[in-house]
């Protein structure tokens, strides 16, 4: 318990968890919950290796690059399928997740070896305090949405339907809530 390397290791294990629950609604038989779930797991295992703590694996600076490049890329890419494909409220929230990473990498890139990118701009740019509002909200709409659902009844008057691990929109919206958080703990530390 060395404060930021366990914060950083409970990150990693947070974020490989929503991941893997990602990877899990890809075979889902409803349209809307495989429609990002890709997306999804890859800003989950991507945030997980970026929250490894620097004392154990201190990339090169060229890795943030990388994966400037890659969340870049796939926010490009959900841009163009949300545009495509029947409008769904997560899409915005998805390209914005992928937009933050990119910026997050971006900025790890920039700084210098050894310190964090808000200590060289002289405090928080201004992407980054809109980000963190945008995500400090998201978490309290996320976590409100959890709410405990009524039970859906089946076909036969009041029986429940069995809902497979992938369909289960209850999980998807706790899936996407520790990404906020995961998101909103990288952003405080940027």
């Amino acid at each position: 318990m060395h404060g930021p390397a366990m914060a950083g290791w409970l990150l990693v294990a947070l974020c490989a968890a929503a991941g893997g629950y990602c990877l899990l609604r890809l075979r889902s038989s409803v349209d809307e919950q495989r429609s990002t779930a890709g997306g999804e797991a890859l800003m989950g295992f991507g945030m997980a290796a970026m929250a490894v703590p620097a004392a154990v694996l201190a990339p090169p600076e060229w890795v943030w690059l990388v994966y400037a490049a890659v969340f870049g890329g796939a926010a490009l890419h959900a841009l163009v399928t949300a545009r495509r494909t029947a409008y769904h409220s997560h899409h915005p929230h998805h390209v914005l997740g992928l937009l933050a990473m990119a910026y997050m990498a971006g900025s790890m890139a920039a700084a210098p070896e050894g310190t964090h990118a808000m200590h060289t701009a002289g405090g928080a740019p201004l992407a980054t305090g809109v980000l963190l509002v945008y995500y400090a909200g998201y978490v309290l709409w996320a976590g409100a949405r959890l709410l405990p659902l009524p039970a859906m009844a089946g076909p036969e008057g009041g029986a429940t339907v069995a809902v497979g691990w992938g369909d289960r929109t209850e999980l998807a919206v706790a899936c996407r809530l520790s990404m906020g958080v995961a998101t909103l703990a990288m952003l405080l530390t940027l």
